[in-house]
This record gives C-alpha cells, sequence and structure tokens, in this order.
C-alpha cells in the first residue's frame, strides 16, 4: 500500500535557526515565514526550508563526513552566485567534486550545497 504523503519541509538542524533562515531567504529570494530562537523558515510555495535550533549542535566536517543530505540549486551565472553567497557567509572548501557541472559551498554553519547552472 502506497502512502502519497506529500512533502511540506525540508528540516536543517543548526545552532542559528535565523541566521540560516536569513542567509537562505538571500540564496533564494523566498520569504521568512517563521522565525524564533528555536526555529525559523523561508518559502515560496507548496515547500519549505526550516531550521530547527538543537543544543550543542556541530556542523559535519566536508568532505570527511558524508552521510547526510544537501540541497541542489539551480542559477543563471555560477561565478557570480558564487561570489554573492561568499559575501553572505558562505564557504567554498577545497575539495570540489564534479567541478565543470557544480560548485559545493557550504552554509555559514557548514552545510554543504550545490549550485549549478539553470
Amino acid at each position: 500500500m502506497t502512502v502519497h504523503a506529500r512533502l511540506t519541509t525540508i528540516t536543517i538542524d543548526c545552532a542559528a535557526p535565523k541566521v540560516l533562515a536569513q542567509f537562505y531567504r538571500d540564496l533564494t529570494g523566498w520569504e521568512i515565514t517563521h522565525s524564533d530562537a528555536d526555529s525559523a523558515g523561508v518559502g515560496d510555495g507548496p515547500i519549505q526550508l526550516a531550521f530547527q535550533r538543537i543544543d550543542g549542535y556541530e556542523s559535519l566536517r566536508w568532505p570527511e563526513d558524508r552521510a547526510h543530505a544537501h540541497l541542489d540549486l539551480a542559477v543563471a551565472d555560477v561565478d557570480a552566485a558564487t561570489e554573492r553567497l561568499l559575501s553572505l557567509g558562505a564557504t567554498k572548501p577545497p575539495f570540489q567534486p564534479g567541478q565543470e557541472e557544480w560548485t559545493v559551498l557550504l552554509d555559514p554553519e557548514g552545510h554543504p550545497f550545490c549550485i549549478a547552472k539553470a
């Protein structure tokens, strides 16, 4: 039997939900839909990104800790987007698999995400 569940939210554990919501707002152009000390969210449609504060949260180390999920995002200009995201607090790790197809960046708390040409 298939359940037929509808995906509504992707939740990312973190130390500072408001900071990540602001970062992903600037990345996606989505509105902040909720923000308090323990959680925050951004969205523009049926699926939202949420950020949940976890006491003692420690970010993964890319690429050593590979057992995690990441977001893939399409942008018009990868180089321009990379520069802007770095100015917003992202970092670009030295390890770049698939460099010809996408760029791996880390958000302000170290969560990896990829950007590729739309």
